[in-house]
């Protein structure tokens, strides 16, 4: 085997090494509160509500670790967040209508990310500093649209988009679409190692193996969630934004130029890779998937208000550092932002069921995230 191809093999097992440490830690912060909440953390209600709870933040991770891999970062998310979520709460006060009201988020969202991609990739201003600028920019913008006050939302259908829940019978056809997918993917991965002579393809079985788990995952989510009122819409919208953004990552163009941008910018820019462009498609597309978050964000809540998704930002960059993301860029999985949402969220959850005061929740995410980036480096330099 070439030198390339043990690299290659090397962060192969690295990556999947670090996904099954960080579902360990996550079973034992679940099995902790099941113990100390009597087993209410993991009823099928709580399950439910913590799925809603990890929606947003999920959604916002997924472009967030996009942006991050590509060596860049977005601290205005929030922001944006809330002033997508107000123009569309005004949209709808005003009789524009559901499609027109979600456009109009998605398009707030997708213009704030082309002028700050535009800033970043070709004036050379470091985004960090783009960002935090629209942080408070854009939070000036909320105010003045809202004119700081909650704007409610009366429409059933939008509120539907936030609250409702898809029936049990339609989830166990979407699992099962899921679990071909699954088994699909499989098939194609042992043909693919079969024509390249990989050591894998001697043994079929162990990629059988491998693709139980998340079959199994898929089966008993499902079942969870219909023991309560079905999947609720919200987590179905950030299960398919998932579902994007691993294509987006693994399957495409744009996203190997993502990779190779934020592991070397120069040695891309040499290869014939056009970073600027690349680098203000990434910050386009994490604005609309925020203005997708946004809707939701406002959906759920039935109103748009002046300090709506405050600290977001900071849930998806930590979402996306537990993940195993490197705030360096070159490196993560949507997989692992997704996962790393999830664990915030249930850090979130299990200690309001617990009682804990705000002030020392905050400590505990923040020592934790400064924990998971220490072990990062530590396993790097290692």
């Amino acid at each position: 085997m070439s030198e390339t191809a043990e690299k290659s093999g090397f962060k192969i097992e690295t990556s999947s090494l670090r996904a099954y440490t960080m579902l360990g830690a996550m079973t034992l912060v679940w099995l902790f509160f099941y113990w100390q909440t009597d087993g209410i953390f993991l009823s099928p209600r709580n399950l439910s509500n913590l799925m809603l709870q990890t929606s947003v933040t999920g959604i916002l991770a997924v472009g967030m670790l996009m942006l991050i891999v590509a060596g860049q970062i977005d601290l205005s998310v929030g922001s944006v967040l809330g002033l997508a979520g107000g123009t569309a709460a005004i949209a709808m006060a005003n009789g524009y209508g559901l499609g027109f009201s979600i456009l109009a988020a998605v398009a707030v969202g997708v213009i704030i990310g082309v002028f700050q991609g535009s800033l970043t990739a070709y004036l050379n201003i470091p985004a960090f500093i783009v960002t935090l600028g629209g942080l408070l920019a854009w939070r000036g913008a909320v105010k003045f649209v809202t004119q700081s006050e909650t704007i409610p939302v009366a429409d059933a259908t939008f509120r539907s988009i936030g609250q409702s829940y898809i029936p049990p019978f339609v989830g166990w056809i979407l699992a099962g679409t899921a679990i071909l997918f699954v088994l699909l993917m499989t098939y194609k991965k042992i043909g693919v190692s079969r024509e390249f002579d990989e050591t894998s393809a001697n043994n079929p079985t162990a990629e059988i193996l491998r693709s139980l788990l998340p079959i199994a995952g898929i089966a008993i989510f499902i079942y969870e969630m219909n023991a309560y009122l079905g999947v609720p819409i919200p987590v179905l919208i950030f299960l398919v934004v998932a579902l994007l953004g691993y294509f987006i990552t693994n399957n495409t163009t744009f996203g190997r130029y993502l990779y190779a941008i934020g592991g070397n910018a120069d040695a891309a820019r040499l290869s014939g890779i056009n970073n600027k462009i690349n680098i203000l498609k990434v910050f386009a597309l994490l604005g609309a998937l925020t203005g997708i978050a946004s809707i939701i964000f406002t959906a759920r809540v039935g109103s748009a208000s002046p300090d709506a998704g405050t600290l977001k930002e900071l849930d998806a960059i930590a979402a996306c550092v537990i993940g195993g993301a490197s705030l360096v860029g070159g490196r993560g999985t949507i997989f692992g932002a997704c996962l790393g949402a999830l664990i915030m969220a249930s850090l979130d959850n299990g200690m309001s069921l617990l009682n804990v005061r705000d002030f020392m929740q905050e400590i505990i995410k923040g020592s934790i995230l400064v924990a998971a980036v220490g072990l990062d480096m530590a396993g790097k330099k290692s």
